[in-house]
């Protein structure tokens, strides 16, 4: 039986790193929490559970994670967010893996909650996320904020696991607006860093286009009132991502 890493990266997620721990004890030979020096309990709770706590400066999602990949002890690590939680059909499909380690990575389906309520549509489900690697085999890319973790070689292959991580996401509208305001900050800067343009024309089409796609062609009024808002802040989020980078063209801050 392989040994296992779980790598978590948290803030400020007394709310939320319990409830992850709790998880995944039954699986995880270390849990290493890589924490950007939390003003709350977080480290507190960490250190109930026992695990491998470090600090380090956060530079962004995709250095943290990398961080917390590199720093693993085992050669098999499973990457979790603070706000995310083992489904038991996931666990037990683990506990399989961790017995015969067939591939270079796993990956399995997401399932988020919104506000109480399991979204299913919006685009935002299965949203299936390659999390469980072998670290020499995998390294976390992408654009900030939006990391994705990607085998290195397209000779690595990957398994596919039953049963859903569950995301808890968002507890209230307003947080939901407030984090897409950061992170549309974060994505201008970095498409802007990158080269990229904006224009009139994108600002104006771009949010149209989110929102037909996910509230029509992704089913999203199938999830209610939730998925009418979600699609509705998904368009915003497109909306502000390309009057920033437009903005940071014209030499203006955001």
């Amino acid at each position: 039986m392989i040994k296992l890493t779980v790598a978590i990266i948290t803030y400020n997620e007394e709310k939320n790193i319990g409830r992850c721990i709790s998880s995944v004890l039954s699986i995880a030979d270390e849990i290493l929490v890589v924490d950007s020096f939390s003003t709350d309990k977080t480290e507190a709770i960490c250190q109930e559970f026992e695990c491998r706590f470090i600090k380090n400066p956060f530079v962004g999602h995709i250095e943290q994670k990398n961080f917390a990949l590199n720093l693993a002890t085992h050669d098999y690590v499973l990457s979790l967010d603070a706000d995310e939680v083992l489904s038991p059909e996931l666990l037990e499909e683990i506990v399989k893996v961790k017995n015969h380690f067939q591939f270079s990575g796993y990956r399995f389906n997401r399932l988020t909650n919104y506000c109480g309520q399991w979204i299913h549509h919006c685009g935002w489900y299965p949203d299936t996320k390659l999390r469980l690697v072998k670290k020499t085999n995998a390294s976390w890319r992408g654009v900030n904020p939006h990391d994705i973790l990607e085998l290195n070689t397209a000779h690595d292959q990957v398994g596919f696991l039953k049963g859903d991580l569950y995301h808890y996401s968002y507890d209230s509208i307003a947080s939901h607006i407030n984090q897409t305001d950061k992170f549309t900050t974060i994505a201008a800067n970095a498409a802007f860093n990158q080269g990229k343009k904006s224009s009139f024309l994108k600002i104006i089409t771009r949010p149209l286009l989110k929102f037909l796609r996910d509230y029509f062609f992704k089913r999203g009024f199938l999830d209610g009132r939730y998925g009418f808002i979600i699609c509705h802040i998904n368009a915003l989020s497109a909306l502000l991502k390309y009057a920033k980078l437009r903005d940071l063209q014209l030499g203006k801050k955001i």
